[in-house]
């Protein structure tokens, strides 16, 4: 472990007697020697990620600290929303010209480093801190053995409820845990309170994880560990159809999100309640102006079950076309080791996966929130499941744009689940 004052000082030391660190080549997993880092060189790096306003200013403001304590690196920032984030990854990856440092998806982790896209971590390992992490948080970064990422943190599936929105309802709020039926009884009681001025909340089969957390409670998974899909298109349709009670004037209309985007209608302060990992809630609360938002776990049909998981979903990574792999290596190691990445990200990007980043953390306000709320669901918490398959980011994408199709009326079920199916056949081989 060491601290960011410690880490200086072995990178100087390691600057000053020529300490050589090892880049690229041109198949992953077989690195050649390299120069060693240069404190004296001007080095610009490219630095990218996927989020909202909130995000921004907190990812500038570590870029401002990093750039003062190594001002000969520049560190040129650019984000976008989560969708297009990824289609430029596409384009850039056909082009060879990936970011020097991005935020990164365990979901694409096969699909970028078996192409031999990303850097083998190990190779500046002089650089950064693995041993921050421990082995099940820090193995969420590797493909077979291989060091390709590490996470900046974890989160588990959550539901956020606005509580002015609420209490404005009338009702009383969602207490959390109850079955799938029960909680569409909820949203339902607010959307009618309200005369659809406030909605309960979205409908909940649009995504994914959603899906997952149902198969995971019946001890399954969304894929194999032989990178095939884990369930059936009996199982997808009668998921879908879960949805419907939901889309028949409950939750918010999809023609309505579609005029918020980028903004969800929880942002928007249109529904009282949205599903998602529980380091959004900085930015819910940056992009709802909401006084107050209550963590509740989710709902589940198998009270038993292990549906949640750590989710260490948010890493970060470093393209093997990179021209300065070790100042790449350090502000890496910055965004996910140091305790200013902690004092200014909190939990907003995951619950602190490194001891030293929590070390920054001051668990106060939404930061005890998010981990009063991981504390409280730590009996569902069950393994994580396998590395995602090649092409999941895509089929997570497909199966969020079909059940947006649904809510549209411009599919219906049947026909969404054959499109899934051959969509993953393709993708899947």
């Amino acid at each position: 472990m060491f601290t960011t004052r410690a880490r200086q000082r072995m990178l100087a030391a390691a600057a000053l007697t020529g300490a050589a660190a090892l880049a690229l080549t041109g198949c992953a997993g077989d690195p050649a020697p390299a120069s060693a880092y240069d404190p004296d060189e001007e080095v610009t790096l490219v630095f990218t990620w996927w989020g909202n306003d909130d995000r921004a200013q907190r990812y500038q403001d570590l870029i401002d600290a990093f750039e003062e304590e190594h001002p000969n690196i520049t560190i040129e920032g650019n984000f976008t929303d989560f969708p297009s984030y990824w289609e430029k990854r596409k384009t850039e990856a056909a082009g060879g010209g990936l970011p020097d440092v991005w935020q990164f998806s365990d979901s694409y982790l096969r699909e970028y480093a078996e192409p031999g896209l990303l850097l083998d971590l190990e190779t500046v390992s002089e650089y950064i801190d693995f041993d921050a992490f421990d082995d099940g948080l820090r193995q969420t970064g590797q493909l077979e053995g291989t060091q390709y990422s590490l996470p900046t943190g974890y989160s588990a599936w959550a539901i956020f409820l606005n509580d002015a929105l609420i209490e404005q309802a009338g009702v009383e709020p969602y207490e959390g845990g109850t079955s799938y039926e029960e909680f569409d009884e909820w949203m339902a009681s607010v959307t009618e309170s309200t005369g659809g001025a406030v909605y309960g909340g979205t409908d909940m089969t649009q995504r994914i994880q959603t899906f997952e957390n149902v198969l995971r409670a019946q001890g399954e998974n969304l894929y194999t560990e032989e990178g095939e899909l884990g369930f059936t298109e009996d199982q997808l349709r009668e998921f879908w159809e879960s949805g419907e009670a939901a889309r028949d004037g409950v939750a918010i209309p999809q023609q309505k999100l579609e005029e918020l985007t980028p903004k969800s209608g929880f942002g928007a302060n249109l529904t009282a309640s949205e599903g998602s990992w529980s380091n959004f809630l900085g930015g819910y609360l940056a992009d709802s102006g909401a006084a107050s938002i209550t963590l509740v776990a989710p709902p589940t049909d198998e009270p038993d079950g292990k549906d949640l998981y750590r989710q260490a979903g948010l890493q970060m990574a470093i393209s093997k076309t990179t021209e300065h792999p070790e100042a790449a290596a350090m502000w890496l190691d910055f965004v996910v080791n140091s305790e200013e990445a902690g004092e200014i990200f909190g939990t907003t990007l995951g619950f602190p996966a490194s001891e030293t980043k929590l070390a920054g953390t001051t668990l106060e306000g939404v930061d005890a929130q998010v981990a009063d709320y991981l504390e409280s669901v730590a009996d569902r918490i069950g393994d994580a499941p396998p590395v995602p398959v090649v092409g999941y980011g895509s089929l997570e994408q497909t199966f969020w744009d079909l059940g947006k199709s649904i809510g549209l009326g411009a599919i219906t079920v049947d026909d969404a689940v054959e499109q899934f199916f051959t969509e993953a056949g393709v993708i899947l081989g």
